[in-house]
């Protein structure tokens, strides 16, 4: 296990205004309210100085610091619409917490619609970014089920068009594999953070994680997903 560091920030982003799943952060899954799952990875990792969430939301606010979560400000509304990126918000967080830049060394980004990595996958996500050496580290899964390659989009008239149309006569087996990124568990330092304010840079790395525990609730169908795979957990 990996020791608690006085230089490691966790920044949970959760604000209150979700559309396709309302109030999602605070709904409850199998008894907990979702966001109290991140908080729980973040907290029993014990790898982190100090486990914030940014929220624009009071009920939120309310439910996070009941799960052992800090909040030590509200989120401002110019950072809380469905247009901001969320790398946004955690630079902010740093710029409200550490303005002089010398009390986190690096920050992670966990984002509460990833309920299912656990404390494990915090502290091994932390331990690659560390031997890797990098700025930035965005957790991935390998795409399974559906062959991506073989992707392609459909017009309003019914006509299909491929998206890589020189891979469609490969076989699955001989193409590559390909990564999907999820929002669970983001790492930087902080000072490229800053400096750039994204971690979509052209030098960020990828840790993979189980699909299982990478899984993004955006959907009614990612929730009844999440919740038959926690079913599933929990059948003797």
């Amino acid at each position: 296990m990996t020791s608690a560091s006085t230089s490691l920030l966790a920044v949970i982003p959760a604000r209150g205004g979700s559309r396709r799943v309302p109030k999602k952060n605070i709904r409850v899954l199998r008894g907990r309210p979702l966001i109290q799952y991140t908080i729980a990875a973040a907290l029993d990792s014990g790898v982190f100085a100090d486990v914030i969430v940014s929220t624009d939301d009071g009920e939120i606010a309310e439910i996070a610091k009941a799960c052992g979560a800090q909040v030590p400000f509200m989120r401002p509304a110019g950072l809380a619409d469905d247009h901001t990126p969320v790398s946004a918000v955690t630079v902010d967080a740093l710029r409200l917490l550490d303005p002089r830049g010398d009390r986190y060394e690096s920050v992670a980004q966990l984002m509460p619609n990833c309920p299912l990595r656990t404390r494990d996958d915090v502290q091994d996500s932390l331990a690659h970014f560390r031997g890797s050496g990098a700025e930035f580290q965005i957790s991935v899964c390998r795409y399974g089920w559906f062959n991506p390659w073989w992707a392609m989009s459909l017009r309003d008239d019914g006509v299909l068009s491929p998206l890589f149309a020189e891979r469609l006569a490969d076989r699955s087996q001989d193409q590559p594999e390909l990564y999907c990124p999820s929002g669970a568990i983001w790492w930087a330092s902080t000072g490229a953070l800053r400096s750039v304010g994204t971690f979509h840079t052209a030098v960020s790395t990828g840790w993979t994680m189980p699909w299982e525990h990478a899984l993004d609730i955006d959907t009614e169908d990612d929730w009844r997903m999440v919740e038959a795979v926690l079913a599933r957990a929990h059948t003797p």
